[in-house]
């Protein structure tokens, strides 16, 4: 596996580091070390970046977008062939039709984020939902990528409903999400009930809801 890198600027003056996570810490830290350079220890769920708040995206070339926790970097590609937005490197590579106009610019490319952003939630959530199922002891029938943007998801009648945001957080605060929901198969409710049967399969879900309180307002755009 690649490892993760991420870079921050001051000025006109760039330093990329390395990132290391583990499940054991609780605070971030920053080393030198002699051979791989600036060095980041943080917890698996802390985000590489504060993104911009909901409402402040422009959708141009540089901005910073997360997907699983990890900051990635648009970059448009005018007068190309259409082709699907892609990552590469950190870089969601989006080239941009001939004859384009300039100002219709930002609308096609948070088109082409929405619709990136939405196969990836629907290639990847069933099968992270599905351990967490086991767990619980319950079957989910199908799981749909929805577009809500005052709720992570919802699960009733055995169809789990996701929204595509979360897939920006981190991996951990996804699975928080997941079995969240997918706890409601057995109580329709937030209850004692509720909680204690999520506890028992995540036992650290109040850590990772608050978690998920501090970063969600910058998810929703």
């Amino acid at each position: 596996m690649l490892p993760e890198r991420s870079e921050v600027t001051w000025g006109t003056t760039h330093l990329a580091y390395d990132i290391r996570r583990s499940a054991r810490r609780s605070t971030v830290s920053i080393a030198i070390d002699p051979d791989h350079g600036l060095v980041v220890t943080a917890p698996e769920a802390t985000p590489i970046a504060r993104p911009p708040a909901s409402g402040a995206r422009e959708f141009v070339s540089g901005e910073s977008f997360l997907y699983l926790g990890r900051q990635l970097r648009l970059r448009l590609l005018p007068e190309q062939d259409p082709r699907p937005l892609a990552l590469r490197g950190g870089w969601l590579e989006l080239p941009l039709p001939r004859g384009l106009p300039p100002e219709h610019r930002s609308a096609y490319a948070r088109a082409a984020l929405l619709d990136w952003y939405k196969r990836r939630a629907a290639e990847r959530l069933p099968a992270w939902a599905a351990p967490w199922a086991q767990k619980l002891g319950v079957t989910f029938r199908r799981l749909l990528v929805t577009d809500q943007a005052k709720r992570w998801g919802s699960c009733s009648r055995g169809v789990l409903r996701l929204n595509w945001r979360i897939v920006q957080a981190p991996r951990a605060l996804i699975d928080y999400v997941l079995a969240h929901e997918l706890a409601h198969l057995i109580h329709d409710h937030h209850g004692r009930e509720f909680w204690a049967t999520l506890g028992r399969a995540m036992p650290d879900h109040e850590a990772r809801k608050a978690r998920l309180g501090e970063l969600g307002p910058a998810l929703l755009w």
